[in-house]
């Protein structure tokens, strides 16, 4: 049995896609390189550029790699790829089965088709496996902001409303496909994702060190980030922090209130789709208070989670939420908003705040400074919560999914 899988992503093996595909293709080579029986499935993985240097591949993995001839790396691409591109070389090298590892423009039967045959597959058909992270577009359509956008992503819900099986992210990804695009649940399967393998790994006290150094931080900072989307709410933090930093003047509740550290790539221009955070930073009077890192390499981010004195992280809405759970592997005490998909990440082991009122950000925040072992009863269960995600567990329930198609 061949089976075909979009690992466009690969490419960009630091943000969210990219890990997913990039630990998913490795523990999946792991277990057929273990698993003799695995062996009677081949795997084509269907590529913009090639693998990561280094990256091995077992006997029965072949690539593909191709581009369309708008060779830059933008929307334009990323259409001609999906929609057009790929389902062709998916039939040329008569794939039995397709994954697609996001949620993408890729189509397989003919529009319609779905409805003519009441959900079941038709004779001479190529069942397609596709995991959905989100659909942020359907909830938050501001950042359907210019007509090629807006083509891509109805272009997206069909290619998902055709889909034959469903591999959602989170059961609150799983809640907005049937209540938002009324997706059948029978063909809806929840698989939750896991980290990238660096942030489940003990960080060295000279590694430590240098990392502290090179930001010119010492421990005990609040940390915040994992992007400036505005959904993100990094907004919420910056305003919380002013008035804990405030309160604080009057009430001495802390000696003397560390910090806050907030990462990711600052892109003022996306405004008002991205937080001008450096220009709030000024107009509240933080400079002296607030370290703006902007992008900070993958390498880099288990230290700075380890050397933190809590994360917080009041998104207004995830599909899943890796910060959290990279924070949480580090045995960072954590701060995250009840709302989508974190309280399925955070469990018992996370403290939950109201991400619409900035006062109750900083006063959860204030708990964990002031209160010794509170921190460390966090650290404690976020290390425990965080070991009932994996790879090997996700890896393998896609390998069920695909078994009870065959």
């Amino acid at each position: 049995m061949r089976i075909g899988i979009n690992a466009s992503f690969a490419r960009k093996p630091t943000n969210g896609t990219g890990q997913v595909t990039i630990n998913f293709l490795k523990e999946l080579t792991r277990i057929c390189d273990q698993r003799s029986t695995i062996h009677d499935l081949e795997f084509v993985l269907y590529l913009e550029e090639d693998l990561p240097r280094g990256f091995k591949l077992p006997s029965n993995f072949s690539k593909n790699i191709f581009l369309p001839l708008w060779k830059r790396d933008d929307l334009i691409r990323k259409i001609w790829w999906e929609k057009y591109l790929l389902p062709k070389k998916v039939r040329l090298d008569k794939c039995d089965m397709f994954f697609s590892l996001y949620q993408s423009a890729t189509i397989l039967h003919p529009v319609g088709i779905r409805s003519l045959y009441r959900d079941r597959i038709p004779t001479n058909s190529i069942p397609h496996i596709m995991l959905v992270h989100d659909i942020i577009p359907k909830l938050f359509p501001h950042y359907l902001d210019n007509s090629r956008k807006r083509k891509y992503w109805q272009s997206t819900e069909l290619a998902i409303a055709q889909a034959d099986k469903i591999l959602a992210n989170s059961k609150r990804t799983e809640k907005d496909l049937v209540q938002q695009l009324h997706i059948n649940p029978a063909k809806i399967v929840v698989n939750y994702l896991d980290v990238d393998e660096i942030y489940k790994k003990p960080v060295e006290t000279h590694r430590n060190a240098s990392v502290l150094k090179k930001y010119k931080l010492k421990p005990g900072y609040i940390l915040a980030g994992g992007g400036m989307e505005i959904r993100k709410n990094v907004e919420g933090v910056i305003h919380a922090y002013k008035y804990l930093l405030e309160k604080n003047k009057t009430l001495h509740f802390i000696h003397e209130l560390p910090p806050l550290v907030i990462y990711g790539k600052l892109l003022p221009q996306l405004a008002p789709l991205i937080i001008d955070a450096e220009k709030l930073v000024k107009e509240l009077d933080l400079t002296a208070h607030v370290r703006l890192l902007n992008m900070t390499p993958q390498a880099d981010m288990p230290a700075l989670f380890h050397s933190a004195a809590l994360f917080v992280y009041p998104s207004h809405y995830e599909g899943f939420g890796m910060p959290p759970l990279e924070a949480m592997n580090q045995g960072t005490p954590t701060i995250i908003s009840k709302t989508s998909s974190l309280p399925e990440v955070g469990g018992d082991s996370v403290l939950y705040c109201n991400p619409d009122d900035h006062r109750d950000i900083a006063m959860v925040m204030r708990n964990v400074l002031i209160n010794k072992n509170l921190h460390e009863t966090l650290a404690k269960r976020g290390r425990e919560r965080a070991q009932i995600f994996s790879w090997t567990k996700f890896t393998k329930k896609f390998l069920h999914v695909v078994g009870n198609i065959q």
